[in-house]
């Protein structure tokens, strides 16, 4: 840089030592559950959700390294920028990376499944209306990082008759699968929870879908070579990623909501007033991500084993 190194030296040496805690930011992070009643089983609650954004932080990480096909790093060890196509290897590792990130959530959710009392959920549930994991925008800029926008239509406007115009993004935001699961089950008309949904991030997501048009994580596939598409490993990687986000994740929830919304008396509606027994389950949405990697069995019977056994259950906790 053309200034004396000692001068910098200097300053390195009157530094104060780097500590674990103010790596980590360790105190502000420890700080930031508020429970909003005296359940204890509430902080269990919201510290689980907090652990959820961070690995989406993780996921979106990986894939936005994807988009930019990852760094260039010199011989000497210096990041140098962006590399000007997408490395197989590469992309293969970032993608068994985001599956990890998911395989630890999924695992994890018996926290919530069976870590709180039924009892307390039921009543400190009702403090926190009109909120509701459906809000969580991270898992939607996941979804858009991950395959074509149109993959994300509901699958009544994916048919031959819906005109090319609503294949823009405003067009498939308008019919954009989600908005189906924030419906209020009675009058079909959007929750309250929706609407807050769209009003803070429906601008920033169609960014997202926008800049992630051409680089999302199926367009990087595309553009390798046939061979590098053939890859067993990359196939198996890409179909698990499908599974894990399309399948695992939402009937995890599904299998949390039948634990603590399902009884004798009916089923109890989610704090965000959403359709959760028609939202969650995969057999339901049908969606898929990669649907050319799948074939039309399998597309058929999408998340139907999984379904069959949580409704099993539904049926026993009601008798």
């Amino acid at each position: 840089m053309g200034q004396d190194i000692n001068a910098y030296l200097d300053g390195l040496l009157l530094s104060n030592y780097l500590t674990y805690w103010d790596y980590i930011h360790l105190d502000t992070l420890l700080s930031l559950q508020s429970p909003k009643t005296d359940y204890p089983d509430e902080t269990i609650f919201v510290i689980y959700h907090q652990i959820t954004e961070l690995y989406f932080k993780l996921c979106l990480h990986e894939f936005h390294q994807i988009s930019k096909n990852g760094m260039i790093v010199d011989s000497s060890g210096q990041v140098n920028g962006w590399n000007s196509e997408i490395n197989s290897t590469f992309l293969l590792e970032r993608v068994k990376r985001i599956n990890g990130y998911f395989s630890a959530l999924i695992s994890s959710f018996d926290i919530m499944i069976n870590g709180m009392e039924k009892e307390q959920f039921s009543r400190f549930r009702m403090a926190l209306l009109p909120a509701s994991g459906f809000q969580s925008a991270q898992y939607r800029q996941i979804e858009i990082a991950s395959t074509d926008l149109f993959q994300l239509m509901d699958k009544k406007y994916k048919g031959n008759n819906v005109q090319d115009s609503d294949h823009s993004i405003d067009g498939i935001f308008e019919h954009i699968y989600w908005k189906q699961g924030a419906t209020e089950a009675a009058t079909g008309k959007k929750t309250l929870t929706l609407e807050q949904f769209e009003h803070k991030y429906t601008h920033s997501l169609k960014s997202m879908a926008l800049s992630y048009q051409d680089c999302n994580l199926w367009k990087k596939y595309q553009s390798l070579s046939t061979i590098d598409q053939a890859d067993a490993h990359l196939v198996r990687e890409l179909r698990q990623l499908d599974v894990n986000v399309n399948i695992n994740w939402p009937l995890s929830h599904y299998k949390s909501a039948v634990r603590y919304l399902v009884s004798k008396e009916g089923d109890a509606p989610a704090t965000g007033g959403t359709n959760w027994q028609k939202y969650l389950p995969p057999r339901f949405q049908k969606r898929i991500f990669y649907p050319d990697l799948w074939s039309e069995q399998e597309i058929e019977d999408w998340g139907k084993g999984w379904v069959e056994q949580v409704l099993s259950d539904k049926v026993l906790i009601r008798n």
